[in-house]
């Protein structure tokens, strides 16, 4: 007896014999070696699926955490010129994405290459070099299986041939050893050391995504052809003669219409059925959706290879609110884990004897973090700064015996805070040169000055207590509208904008859902003022791109957004990209607009209830 376990249905045939998916079954088919070098080499799609990831997760590299002349000992060996560590861990990624496999050999003046290295033996200035590998260029004896070892599933030796034909022997502790795509069922592999090529998966995709781009190109040459209808021209290429003739008769036509732009042709020019004589058509293709397809075809392409198509085409994607912000960060948030969870583990060997190498010895204390991928702003940082800032001061209290946590402490944790984020370096040595401001003695005037302040800010949190706590939660629009409208009107004139909105405006916050102002709060500046440049751009939003609107960035209305929905209001896009609506409805080409570039001045926060006109 058999038990199928998948759905069936007799009436319709699903599941049966006549289901043509019943014939359907993955076949693993290895990409010849060759074929994979040439995939690389000649295909820009290929180059970035194996590419991009190593780069990434090398670019901005990683931080030591120790004094500081320990930290530029370590980094002085990872810099050196035969190790540089940076460049050949990325070139090894890079290989065992490529070819399924590479090593690091590691050249430590610690005994013989095919001796096991003794960490504890290594002293300073042993870490000689650092050389990478592909798999086609080591081989190996047989696999370790000593479930004991602590190299168990790694080679017993590895084995290297060297100029003159002369074998080296290096033991597995001097190797570092980085795969591409992993084999998990190492059974059904021929050589289970390694893995498989990133691009054996995606080869699909890519081919797919190449084949349509390569076929859209091919249709351009016949985007136009001209089509003419010849009363009985079977009769005229019948003999060699009268074909010649109608060759030259139309040869002489397509010059007259190159040289005066004109078609002369025989008939009385009649259509339909009234037409005698010759006719002439011209049949054009329409390109319109080709864009979407070839971008979806580069979507599942990216996707295959977990790269996000905002940074596989170094594009951000168009419309409002799409700014690709949160699939990029989604995607620095993957390799961070596989920084920390992959690489760091392979690395752990080259970092022990890096350590010993620099310093002559292993201090516990000495480790590194790596370094964000995602950098801020200076506005981003100066935020950032403001809030610890502020956080610090709610710890310390007012200075009335109120305090959360001793001020020393929360200082000296500020101070490090600070100068780890770069805001303030030399902040340390500064305070430890001239003493904190807690340490000087205050004068009369200061302490009346500070009593006086800290009277009214007791009434007036007091009276905002009171408000808060009578306010009831409502709907909340809350917009900054534009000072300088006239510059922007003027701009939008000679563009060929013709119903130009009354009232231009940034839209911060529309939120259905019901919150309490008084959370929300106000923003830092009454007045906000966008430089000129930076990217702009015209886009249609709404339903068939009725409204006309110019995006732009500001990091300070982005800042203000996410604040707002934090305190518990809502928004109807995923994203929110701050953009002034320039005009409703119109035919206006936007792909023939200059975007305004100009500066934008805007006005004060205005809160309103929702309108739902």
């Amino acid at each position: 007896m058999f038990l199928i376990d998948r759905l069936q249905n007799f009436v319709s045939g699903l599941g049966t014999a006549k289901d043509k998916r019943v014939g359907t079954a993955f076949v693993f088919q290895p990409i010849d070696p060759q074929q994979l070098v040439a995939m690389h080499r000649s295909d820009w799609m290929a180059r970035k699926v194996v590419d991009i990831i190593p780069d990434d997760m090398t670019r901005e590299w990683r931080e030591w955490k120790a004094d500081e002349e320990i930290v530029e000992a370590i980094e002085k060996v990872e810099r050196a010129p035969q190790i540089n560590i940076q460049a050949k861990v990325n070139e090894a990624l890079q290989l065992a994405r490529l070819r399924g496999g590479s090593v690091i050999v590691l050249g430590v003046d610690s005994g013989r290459p095919e001796d096991e290295l003794i960490l504890e033996r290594v002293t300073k200035g042993a870490l000689k070099y650092v050389h990478v590998l592909g798999r086609d260029q080591v081989s190996y004896t047989d696999i370790n299986r000593d479930i004991t070892s602590p190299y168990y599933g790694e080679p017993i030796m590895w084995e290297f041939t060297s100029n003159g034909g002369q074998m080296v022997r290096i033991h597995p502790s001097r190797v570092i050893r980085f795969i591409g795509a992993p084999i998990l069922d190492k059974s059904t592999s021929v050589d289970e050391i390694w893995g498989d090529s990133i691009l054996q998966v995606v080869y699909d995709a890519i081919q797919n995504a190449a084949s349509s781009q390569e076929h859209t190109a091919s249709l351009i040459p016949e985007a136009k052809t001209d089509v003419l209808y010849v009363p009985n021209l079977s009769e005229y290429l019948k003999n060699p003669t009268t074909t010649q003739q109608l060759t030259d008769r139309f040869t002489y036509a397509n010059t007259l219409k190159s040289m005066f732009n004109m078609l002369l042709l025989e008939g009385n020019g009649g259509d339909g059925e009234n037409a005698k004589g010759e006719r002439w058509e011209q049949k054009t293709i329409q390109f319109g959706q080709f864009p979407e397809l070839l971008r979806q075809f580069m979507t599942v392409a990216a996707g295959s290879a977990d790269i996000p198509l905002v940074r596989f085409l170094q594009d951000a994607p168009s419309g409002l609110g799409s700014n690709g912000e949160t699939t990029i960060k989604n995607y620095y948030d993957g390799i961070g884990a596989g920084q920390r969870n992959k690489l760091s583990p392979a690395l752990w060997r080259f970092d022990e004897c890096a350590i010993r190498s620099a310093t002559g010895s292993r201090d516990p204390a000495i480790y590194y973090e790596w370094s964000p991928l995602y950098s801020q702003t200076e506005k981003e940082r100066a935020e950032v700064f403001k809030l610890y800032a502020d956080g610090a001061r709610q710890l310390v209290g007012s200075g009335t015996g109120q305090e959360i946590i001793v001020r020393d402490a929360v200082s000296k944790a500020l101070i490090s805070r600070i100068e780890e984020d770069g805001n303030l370096p030399g902040l340390a040595a500064a305070v430890d040169e001239f003493g904190e401001i807690g340490e000087q003695e205050p004068s009369e005037e200061e302490l009346a000055a500070a009593a006086a302040a800290q009277a009214a800010n007791t009434n007036n949190v007091t009276r905002m207590q009171a408000a808060a706590n009578d306010a009831a939660p409502r709907t909340l629009y809350v917009r900054r509208d534009v000072i300088n409208r006239a510059e922007i009107v003027r701009w939008a004139t000679e563009q060929g904008f013709t119903d130009i909105v009354p009232d231009l405006h940034v839209t911060i916050a529309y939120s259905r859902q019901m919150v309490d102002w008084f959370k929300v709060g106000t923003s830092w500046a009454e007045r906000l003022e966008i430089g000129a440049g930076g990217p702009r751009q015209m886009d249609g939003f709404g339903d068939d791109g009725k409204y006309k609107v110019l995006l732009i960035t500001a990091p300070e209305l982005v800042w203000r957004h996410r604040e707002i929905i934090e305190n518990g209001a809502s928004w109807d896009h995923p994203e929110y990209q701050p953009h002034i609506s320039i005009q409703i409805g119109g035919d206006v080409d936007l792909s023939e607009v200059e975007p305004y570039q100009g500066k934008i001045v805007l006005g004060p926060e205005i809160f309103e209830e929702l309108r739902e006109d």
